[in-house]
């Protein structure tokens, strides 16, 4: 899959990093009822990509995502039409379950919808001047539970209700403190923190990240790992090449070339 620059979503390859385009800069990239069905596509392409290892989101022009599109909500559908809640859904499930680390790059406003795709990605860095908010509470409208469940688990109860309460906008100095977002950069070198974060992600074993969000998420669901789960990895693990391969090089020192991509066996 390669969908150019005029699509509502873009998706852009180099080497092993995959980047995802939110790519409607007059609308600061607001999610239309069009890109949640595209994001959810491509998010499942990604996923099942055995070349791509790491995924970037990022907003085309000067902001990451000024939410949904709200003239569209309440937009009247076929019956055979998903509703926007359900594209909605679906394409932050599809983005927050890639089993390969993702990260959300921000500039400029993330806010609404556009700060759950965030929170929906495993890290965060964001450009110094960058703007978070959730904003139900300015609209009149309840936060979709999956989208507020995954907020309450990165922030906390607490902080998580501040920001629903008030639909207040914050500084990345603020949402750095609150652990919205993992690092703050400024413009002139946010390209290439970008780039040297991505190529780490990508020369590490993807089955160790793989196995590592699975688990989390096991403990953030359940409490714990669950028996099976660890068990699975287990052996997926010595099935796999990467332990004899980063063992090896390490007794070598050299730079191990890790295989294992979750696909075909390997």
């Amino acid at each position: 899959m390669n969908v150019e620059s005029g699509q509502p979503i873009k998706l852009t390859h180099d080497g092993a990093v995959a980047t995802i385009w939110l790519d409607r800069p007059d609308k600061r990239n607001a999610m239309s009822y069009a890109m949640w069905e595209s994001l959810e596509e491509i998010a499942l392409h990604v996923a099942a990509d055995p070349e791509v290892r790491v995924v970037v989101v990022r907003g085309a022009g000067d902001h990451f995502c000024a939410g949904a599109d709200i003239t569209e909500l309440n937009v009247q559908r076929g019956v055979d039409q998903r509703s926007f809640a359900e594209v909605n859904l679906a394409a932050e499930t599809a983005l927050a379950t890639i089993p390969k680390p993702t990260v959300a790059f921000i500039s400029g406003d993330c806010i609404g919808g556009g700060c759950a795709l965030a929170i929906d990605c495993d890290l965060r860095v964001a450009i110094s001047g960058a703007r978070f908010g959730i904003t139900p509470a300015r609209l009149g409208i309840v936060y979709p539970s999956a989208s507020l469940e995954r907020a309450t688990h990165l922030l906390g109860p607490a902080a998580t209700k501040r920001l629903l309460f008030t639909g207040d906008l914050i500084d990345t100095g603020e949402a750095l403190r609150l652990g919205l977002v993992d690092e703050v950069v400024e413009t002139a070198t946010g390209e290439e923190r970008l780039a040297t974060l991505t190529g780490v992600l990508a020369d590490r074993s993807l089955l160790t990240q793989a196995a590592t969000k699975a688990m989390v998420a096991d403990v953030v669901t359940y409490g714990h790992v669950r028996p099976d789960v660890e068990r699975a990895w287990n052996q997926t693990a010595a099935a796999s090449g990467d332990g004899t391969e980063g063992i090896a090089a390490f007794v070598q020192k050299r730079t191990p070339r890790f295989t294992w991509s979750g696909h075909d066996g390997s």
